[in-house]
C-alpha cells in the first residue's frame, strides 16, 4: 500500500526590518527549513523607519494573515508594530530579542537604539567590499602574480564551485583567488611558491562532476561529447588533482555533497587553525639554537 505524499502547508510570514532585512531574512529560514513540507509565502519589509511605513505595512500584513517577525529598534515604532499585530491577532515576535537579553545581561552593557548599526560604513564594511574587488580580479586563474596577497587560494578541475566559494567568503572580507586546473596545462609557477595564503583542493566525485559539466553544456547548447564529460577522462582529471593536492600538502575538500556555505565554512575553519598557528609561532618567537655539551659562552 503506497502513502500518499503529505501536502505541504503554505503561510505568510512578514519580516520587518528598520535595515536592510538581511539578518531577518537569514533567520526565518534557517528555522523554516527545520520543519518538514512547510513553505513560507515572505513578505519583506525593509527600511521601515517611519510611522506612515509601518502604517502601510500593518495594512499588508491585515491582508495576508501569518506570522510577524521583526528586527525593529526603534521603541515608538516597535509599540506600534506590537500593537497592531494585537489588534489584527496575529503573533509578532521580535527575533533578536532572546539573544540580545542575554548578552545584555553577561556583559552588563546597555544597548544602542542605534538603526542599522550593523550596516554602518565601518572598515569591516570596507574589508568586504575589497574582499569582493579581490575576488574578481582573481577569478579563474587571473593575475597569479598577486596571489601572494590573498588569503586564501582554491584549486580545483573546471566546475568544483571556486567561483562562488570565492565570492562568498569575500562577503566575509575574506580575500580568496582561484586557479583552475585545465588538462594538458600546468598551473602558473607562482602558485607553489606562496607562504601568505593557505591553499585548498576542491574535489569532487567524477558523476557528480559530470553531472554538473553536462548541465552546463546543455545551458551552452552545446550537445558534441568531448573529455570535458567523458568518464575516464574525468575520473583521470580529478585523479590527478588529489595527486597535487597530496604532493604539496595542501588541505583538500569534497565539494560532492557540500553547499557554498558549507564548503566556506570548512574553508574558514582551515583559515582559521592557520591563522592560530602563526599566532603561535609569532608568540613563541624563533626556536632557540641549542649550546653544544661543554661549549661555554661569555
Amino acid at each position: 500500500m503506497s502513502i500518499a505524499p503529505r501536502v505541504a502547508t503554505y503561510f505568510h510570514v512578514h519580516l520587518v526590518s528598520d535595515s536592510t532585512g538581511e539578518t531577518l531574512n537569514a533567520m526565518a529560514k534557517a528555522v523554516v527549513a527545520r520543519f518538514e513540507a512547510v513553505l513560507p509565502i515572505e513578505h519583506v519589509y525593509a527600511l521601515v523607519r517611519s510611522p506612515w511605513q509601518l502604517f502601510r505595512v500593518l495594512k499588508e500584513i491585515e491582508g495576508a494573515p501569518g506570522v510577524v517577525l521583526h528586527t525593529i529598534v526603534d521603541k515608538d515604532l516597535r509599540a506600534g508594530l506590537e500593537q497592531g499585530c494585537r489588534d489584527l491577532e496575529m503573533p509578532c515576535i521580535a527575533a533578536l530579542d532572546p539573544l540580545v537579553s542575554s548578552l545584555s545581561r553577561y556583559l552588563g552593557a546597555s544597548l544602542t537604539t542605534k538603526v542599522g548599526v550593523q550596516h554602518t560604513l565601518d572598515a569591516d564594511y570596507f574589508s568586504r567590499i575589497d574582499a569582493l574587488d579581490y575576488a574578481m580580479a582573481h577569478d579563474d586563474g587571473q593575475h597569479t602574480p598577486n596571489l601572494e596577497t590573498a588569503d586564501v587560494v582554491l584549486v580545483g578541475v573546471s566546475r568544483t564551485s571556486k567561483t562562488p566559494t570565492c565570492i562568498y567568503l569575500a562577503q566575509r572580507g575574506i580575500r580568496a583567488a582561484n586557479v583552475p586546473l585545465v588538462p594538458g596545462s600546468d598551473p602558473p609557477a607562482q602558485l607553489f611558491k606562496l607562504k601568505r595564503p593557505i591553499v585548498v583542493g576542491l574535489t569532487v566525485s567524477p558523476d557528480r562532476l559530470i553531472s554538473i559539466r553536462r548541465n552546463r553544456l546543455l545551458n551552452l547548447n552545446e550537445n558534441r561529447e568531448s573529455t570535458y564529460v567523458e568518464t575516464d577522462s574525468v575520473r583521470d582529471e580529478i585523479l590527478r588533482a588529489r595527486r597535487m593536492f597530496e604532493k604539496h600538502r595542501w588541505p583538500m575538500i569534497d565539494v560532492t555533497r557540500r553547499s557554498i556555505e558549507e564548503t566556506a565554512a570548512q574553508v574558514v575553519n582551515l583559515l582559521n587553525e592557520a591563522r592560530s598557528e602563526r599566532l603561535v609561532k609569532a608568540l613563541n618567537g624563533p626556536p632557540v639554537a641549542e649550546t653544544p655539551a661543554g661549549d661555554v659562552t661569555a
